[in-house]
């Protein structure tokens, strides 16, 4: 090769390495240079501000970047970029948790159409991750919401519809008796319309993410509950017995209804099937959560069925009546908020339900 053609060459080799030196200084976005070999060349600053990259990281192997960039495929992703001069387009979260779309670009040299290396950008997409995650949640929010409406409601039917009946068999003097049916028809239709309220007021609310957790009285909830299930507890004769060690917890009012109603309604309607049911309710304090338990003496559940009662459309028993929707609304509403829900049972000798709410505040007990 003459020195005239090694000059020319030389020439266009600074000149493309001052053209990518000086993209590289002014760019915002944070890239890389990776060359055939897998050498760091060149980051922008904006890289080095993002992924912690110093001066000193300049000829590494992109294997030896101890800094928040790594993730486990990135050699295999640029040597295919390299091997098909075909770009990539993924999304990655690195080591600090943030997500990124990045893009792998083949770096080709002009002269002689081969690719030399990859330029490897990375666009921010961490809040929009975290807004689609959002959706994702407010979705099921809006699932729950459906699902409590279907189930929730169908108990004060049920119950005002069984006072109907009774109201229909009492004599036409006994104006004493037909008080008293009227009057727990009016309750029963009061928690009707407040669940009904409770359920879609809180549809109004989720224009934001947040939760809609407020400062609840556990007992007046059980309270309200009882009142809702009079008729199924009247008729069974069910003894319902309870221990507030805790009054107060932090939750969202209407979910905290609906997991107290179905807990109960479950125990009460199951247990009644052996003969008279006897519940137990008790609340306590456990620091990070409030623990909620709800000891029936039913049939039990045979231990290979305890983990599919948790499902939608579960029914173990098809001569009770329900959808099979109350334990998976139950589960759903307590880990949405970062409980749990489990279940101690031996078949035949009833069922211990234990409902763990997460809690973030001081709780006051009753004296």
């Amino acid at each position: 090769m003459d020195s005239k053609h090694q000059d020319t060459n030389n020439t266009e080799l600074i000149a493309n390495n001052e053209e990518l030196e000086n993209y590289f200084r002014n760019t915002v976005i944070p890239q890389l240079f990776v060359d055939g070999n897998l050498i760091l060349r060149k980051f922008t600053p904006p890289a080095m501000k993002q992924f912690q990259l110093s001066s000193g990281d300049l000829g590494k192997h992109i294997s030896e970047l101890t800094v928040q960039i790594r993730f486990p495929t990135i050699i295999q992703n640029i040597l295919e970029v390299i091997e098909t001069n075909k770009d990539m387009e993924k999304e990655i979260q690195t080591m600090d948790h943030s997500w990124y779309q990045m893009n792998i670009l083949p770096y080709v040299i002009r002269k002689s159409n081969q690719t030399n290396g990859v330029i490897i950008t990375f666009v921010d997409i961490t809040s929009r991750i975290e807004t689609l995650n959002q959706y994702e949640k407010l979705n099921l929010e809006y699932q729950n919401i459906i699902f409590a409406l279907s189930h929730d409601l169908k108990g004060p039917i049920h119950n005002i519809k069984g006072l109907i009946g009774l109201l229909k068999e009492v004599k036409e003097n006994d104006k004493e008796e037909t008080n008293s049916l009227l009057d727990s028809m009016g309750k029963s239709i009061g928690k009707l319309l407040k669940t009904i309220e409770d359920l879609t007021e809180s549809t109004k609310k989720k224009t934001g993410f947040a939760e809609t957790s407020e400062r609840v009285n556990i007992q007046n909830i059980v309270e309200d509950v009882l009142v809702g299930l009079g008729d199924k507890i009247s008729r069974s004769k069910a003894k319902i017995h309870t221990e507030f060690q805790v009054s107060e917890l932090k939750f969202s009012r209407k979910n905290i209804r609906s997991i107290v109603y179905n807990l109960l309604g479950n125990a009460i309607k199951f247990s009644e099937k052996i003969g008279q049911p006897e519940v137990w309710i008790k609340t306590q304090n456990l620091g990070t959560y409030i623990l909620l338990t709800v000891k029936d003496n039913g049939p039990g559940i045979d231990k290979g069925k305890q983990k599919a009662i948790f499902n939608p459309h579960t029914r173990l028993d098809q001569e009770v009546e329900g959808t099979g929707l109350g334990l998976f609304i139950v589960k759903r509403m307590v880990e949405d908020l970062g409980g749990k829900v489990e279940v101690e049972s031996v078949f035949g000798e009833g069922s211990i339900f234990r409902v763990y709410f997460k809690q973030e505040t001081i709780h006051q007990k009753l004296n």
